[in-house]
């Protein structure tokens, strides 16, 4: 198993988080680090809370115990003030893109330059075009989410998460309901994007595929133990990490 990245490459750092549901516990102090300009899988079974680490860490819900530190910068820990600004470094694709359907893509990727920002109406224009053709979209501004394909749909989602250049960006299953070759593409997008960018990309995700095409380290978390399982590169995960769920979970259908 690899070991964690040095001290000084650490971007984001999640120490101590407790996520429940009332009574219910969904992990239980979890600790990890998370490399700048990495691509960090946070991968497991349904119900293990992936979904759920995602909405904690970028302040959606706050946690019953630890925090997220984003550049050493606690987020739970601090004023909202601080809290805001630390938002603003953060960018998301929601599941199944989360575009809104009344606007056109471009609209979509205008939306948070224009709320958060108050970027004038023809600045945002301009840089929604780039965001797209960022992403390969070019052309396609003026196109509604039901015009265009669910590949297509979540790299306009991508490129609203990318609009006020974040440091980080949490894909949340972008992958799911796409075709073998759509969603390769899409993973081939994400390297690029981390390379020529410097991005931080946080993926949730259980599709192995994906899992062993982009990650430079990761998590896997628990659904029956309630926390963190194991921690490292895939790959290396799977050569030589003898924790039955752990490698039934990797193991699953065919894989590099």
């Amino acid at each position: 198993m690899a070991e964690a990245a040095p001290a000084r490459d650490v971007f984001v750092e999640v120490t101590g988080l407790t996520m429940t549901y009332g009574d219910f516990v969904v992990q239980r102090d979890l600790n990890f680090a998370i490399p700048r300009g990495s691509v960090f899988v946070v991968m497991g079974d349904n119900g293990s809370g992936k979904s759920t680490l995602m909405r904690h860490m970028v302040g959606l819900d706050r946690p019953a115990r630890g925090d997220v530190h984003y550049n050493g910068q606690a987020y739970w820990g601090s004023t909202p003030d601080v809290r805001e600004r630390l938002r603003g470094r953060i960018g998301v694709l929601f599941q199944g893109s989360g575009l809104f359907s009344s606007m056109t893509l471009a609209e979509n990727v205008e939306l948070p330059l224009s709320e958060h920002m108050g970027v004038a109406p023809a600045l945002a224009r301009d840089v929604a075009a780039t965001k797209l053709a960022l992403v390969g979209l070019s052309g396609f501004d003026d196109h509604y989410p039901a015009e265009v394909s669910g590949g297509m749909r979540n790299r306009a989602g991508l490129a609203r998460a990318l609009a006020l250049d974040p440091e980080v960006v949490f894909l949340d299953e972008p992958s799911a309901g796409l075709d073998p070759l759509t969603a390769r593409r899409l993973d081939d997008l994400v390297l690029e994007l981390r390379d020529s960018l410097g991005t931080t990309f946080i993926v949730i995700t259980h599709e192995l595929p994906s899992i062993f095409a982009i990650a430079d380290d990761s998590i896997f978390l628990d659904a029956e133990t309630h926390t963190l399982a194991a921690r490292g590169p895939p790959k290396e995960m799977l050569a030589g990490y003898l924790e039955p769920k752990v490698r039934a979970f990797l193991e699953r259908g065919h894989h590099p």
